[in-house]
């Protein structure tokens, strides 16, 4: 990936240089025991870190867990760093403090080969999304923020390999390149790698499952890779496939509009009525659907339509046709489960299409933090051709919007 216009990290002599490594571990949390629940972006961050550390590097990580969008996940990062020191065999200390003067202190105790995880960068302020959104900082803006000033006096080389948040623009992600010799790192790459093949080089017939509740990601990337042909086929499920079925026309009923209208969801209706126009027979919705009926799971044809459940799953008929699609494409890139996977009784749709799509023969992309925690449940994660730890940095990236982690990397290469 050279033609990216930055280095990797492995271009640069780390021995006895204090390093700072920026990582994208944040991890889905159980709501109840506040523990770990699925390791994928730590485990994806190994390699680096143990690269770094092999080499003699005195190094630093910082990294965020959860935000003010998903306060219930905004926790310390201790389990994290046990986590680390479990898996790299190899002690990776922690202090919940992100750059003050005990972190300092740390950092510049550093010996060559030893690492410490500070800590979340979320308890500050500038790291948040509503500082994002409401200061809208340019990186050269940012030298000024307590995370920069506190911690770039401190280090030799600034690596990224937190492609997860490459559409975050925060001083962690896009502000040490002004004042550092930055770097990027193996998952950096492969995660660029993966994504540019499913946008610019399918594998024809290419198709795409979008499903889950977050629909706008869905939405964020629908029209760029069907006007691009980069999907041939869309399987639309989740609250994406009920969109596009009440945009081409089926009434499914009170309750689902109005589960739509209080999250401001119906305001998709329209763009997926333009899609279902512009690309007609591109874009597949269900046959049929299911619900809870006395506690048990029923199914309904979508000619049968409307009544007044809220639709949890998708229904045999469909489950049948999205496995033949599956089977039969050379390229197929999921995002969002097909139905609420978390209760038993809707299990079905998710655990059917995750297993077909383990089973197809052509390239299969997984990514989205919902998409990689059922493909977990119900698959072998080892059996896709590419997991990819990014969720809103994915969808960007395959709308082809240029993501400010890339843009600040681009930046720094140049000088």
């Amino acid at each position: 990936m050279a033609e990216l216009g930055f280095k990797p990290m492995e271009e640069f002599d780390v021995a006895g240089k204090r390093v700072l490594l920026r990582v994208d571990i944040n991890s889905p949390i159980d709501p109840n025991t506040k523990k770990i629940v699925n390791t994928n972006r730590i485990d994806k961050s190994l390699p680096t870190i143990e690269w770094l550390l092999d080499h003699g590097a005195k190094l630093a990580l910082i990294a965020h867990q959860g935000d003010t969008l998903d306060y219930q996940n905004l926790i310390p990062l201790a389990e994290h760093a046990e986590k680390l020191t479990e898996k790299l065999g190899r002690k990776v200390d922690y202090i919940d403090d992100v750059c003050g003067p005990a972190a300092q202190e740390h950092v510049k105790n550093l010996d060559e080969g030893k690492g410490i995880l500070l800590g979340n960068l979320r308890y500050l302020c500038e790291e948040i999304s509503t500082f994002e959104n409401a200061v809208k900082l340019k990186p050269e803006e940012m030298l000024d923020t307590f995370l920069v000033r506190s911690l770039a006096p401190l280090f030799d080389l600034y690596v990224n390999d937190a492609f997860a948040a490459a559409h975050r623009n925060a001083p962690s992600m896009v502000a040490f390149q002004e004042l550092l010799p930055s770097a990027a790192g193996p998952l950096f790459f492969n995660e660029v790698s993966a994504l540019t093949k499913v946008l610019k080089t399918p594998v024809h017939p290419s198709v795409y499952v979008l499903g889950g509740a977050k629909i706008s990601d869905a939405f964020g990337m629908m029209e760029q890779v069907l006007a691009s042909g980069a999907a041939d086929k869309i399987l639309a499920c989740g609250v994406t496939g009920a969109v596009m079925l009440i945009a081409s026309g089926v009434n499914l009923g009170a309750a689902t509009d109005k589960f739509l209208a209080d999250r401001s969801l119906d305001v998709f209706i329209e763009p997926a009525r333009t899609y279902l126009k512009e690309y007609p027979g591109r874009i597949i919705v269900p046959k049929d659907l299911a619900y809870e009926e006395n506690g048990q799971r029923s199914e309904i044809d979508v000619a049968d339509l409307p009544k007044e459940e809220l639709f949890m799953d998708l229904g045999e008929k469909t489950i049948k046709m999205f496995e033949e699609e599956i089977a039969a494409a050379g390229m197929v890139f999921v995002n969002g489960p097909a139905g609420v996977f978390e209760k038993d009784i809707f299990e079905k749709g998710t655990r059917r299409v995750w297993e077909a799509i383990v089973s197809a023969p052509g390239y299969t992309v997984v990514g989205g933090g919902d998409s990689v925690n059922a493909a977990a449940k119900f698959t072998d994660l080892k059996d896709y051709s590419y997991v990819c730890t990014a969720g809103g940095a994915m969808v960007r990236f395959l709308s082809g919007k240029k993501l400010p982690l890339i843009a600040a990397m681009e930046k720094a290469g140049k000088e």
